[in-house]
This record gives structure tokens, sequence and C-alpha cells, in this order.
């Protein structure tokens, strides 16, 4: 299986020559082409800065990020602006749908900035919002939607260009149970289909379990890591049972 990103001895650090905070400490991690990997961890683990070196929105201080093969630490702006178009994906919390614009042309968005031609786009938005559950809402504007329908949306929007990793920020957050649920099981069967290798970051041991493989970070390194091996009710359970052994406040 390809690698689509590597990490190796990844260092972030905020401060001057005299006083350093080091947020991130040697963090190494390899992801591959179809894993669904989940991060976790108390309040200032350093989950969001991790997400945000290897999603291209933040540089490191020390180490390497390669992604699919180039090595995005010391490139361009430009560079990493081409990298973010064709290779990445992003699932935020707060959706970030455009208002007026229907859902289907919602999740073209990407297509058409890319210049793919209309029937094409056409087919790929209807597969898309097949795979999302949303095929009856294409017509509807984000304020016709439910917020479980407006993320399922942002997620469609997200693996649309067929990116080589989908970074996904939080994207239960702002969902109720339900909604939380729909979500999360769309993207373990766009994980599972082949259509989406992703890297989620979460708080929610519930969304954790939807992973394959889950990572705990706690002051800025990677402490342990529980692989899915079973159903995933068990594997709920296991996540739950680490955080209360490693003492974090995350249940």
């Amino acid at each position: 299986m390809k690698k689509v990103v590597e990490i190796k001895n990844l260092v972030k650090s905020y401060g001057g020559k005299d006083y350093q905070t080091k947020v991130l400490k040697n963090i190494n991690l390899d992801i591959y082409e179809n894993d669904f990997i989940a991060i976790m961890g108390p309040s200032g683990a350093g989950k969001s800065t991790l997400l945000n070196m290897i999603s291209t929105l933040d540089k490191p201080t020390h180490g390497q990020i390669i992604i699919d093969g180039e090595d995005i630490s010391n490139v361009s702006n430009k560079r990493l602006s081409k990298i973010r178009q064709e290779k990445i994906g992003f699932i935020f919390q707060d959706y970030n749908l455009l208002d007026n614009m229907t859902l289907a042309d919602n999740i073209a968005l990407p297509l058409s900035l890319n210049g793919v031609k209309n029937t094409e786009a056409i087919a790929r938005t209807k597969a898309m919002a097949e795979l999302f559950g949303l095929s009856n809402h294409l017509n509807k504007y984000p304020y016709q939607l439910s917020g479980g329908q407006k993320q399922r949306g942002a997620s469609a929007r997200a693996l649309i260009t067929n990116p080589r990793i989908i970074f996904a920020d939080e994207p239960t957050g702002a969902l109720d149970s339900k909604s939380s649920k729909d979500l999360l099981v769309s993207l373990k069967n766009a994980n599972e289909r082949g259509n989406a290798t992703i890297l989620m970051v979460t708080h929610d041991a519930y969304s954790a379990s939807y992973a394959k493989q889950v990572y705990f970070l706690s002051d800025g390194s990677i402490k342990c890591r529980l692989n899915h091996t079973g159903k995933r009710e068990q594997f709920y359970d296991e996540i739950l049972s680490l955080l209360a052994s490693m003492g974090s406040d995350q249940q």
C-alpha cells in the first residue's frame, strides 16, 4: 500500500530564542492509502497544531512532511496552494457552504474551479450526493438544510475532486447525535469503497470509533495507538477504557 503522508521528526515551537514552547515534539506518523485515522487528545495536546502542519496551513519548526512523495516543508506558498487544490480535501466544523448556491452547486464548486466539463461535473456530483444520502436535496439552498445535511454536503464537496487525503477537523462538533452518526457512516462508507483516505481530529470517542486506527496525543507527543479489529461498539469501549487509564478528560 502506498504512503500518502509521511511525517518525520515533526517539531513545532512558538516563542523567541530565549523562551520557546514546544507544542509538537518529534511526531512520526505514516498514513497509507485508504487509511481512516483519528487523532485524539485533551485540550492543549497539539491536535489542531498537528492538523494545521500536515494540511499545509502552517509550517513546522523542524522535521519533514511528505505528501504523495513530495516534501512540503520548504516549498513555496504558490506550490502549497497547488497541493491543496489538487491533493487535499478539507472538512471543517462550520460547513463553509455558500448561501447563494444550491447544494449541487456547492458540491460541484471545486470541479468548476478546476475547469471540469459541465456534464462530468453533474455526473460526479450526483454520484457523490448518493454516497452521502443527499440525492433528494441537491436543489435546496443551505438555509433549507439541517446541520447534518450541510456537513454531509461539505464532505461530498471535499471528496468530489478525488483528493489524495481528507482532513476533517472536529467534523461532528456542531451536530446532534443522529446527524453525527449519519455523517460518520457516510465517511466510513466512502473510506471502505476506496473513495477517501481520512485523517480526523476529534475529542469524541464515539466519532473516533468509526476510524481504523486511533492515535492518542498528549503533551505534544503520540503516546499510543489503538487498531480497530472487531465491532465498532467494542472499539468504542476500548477507546473509552484507554482514555480512562490515561487520566484523560475526553469522556
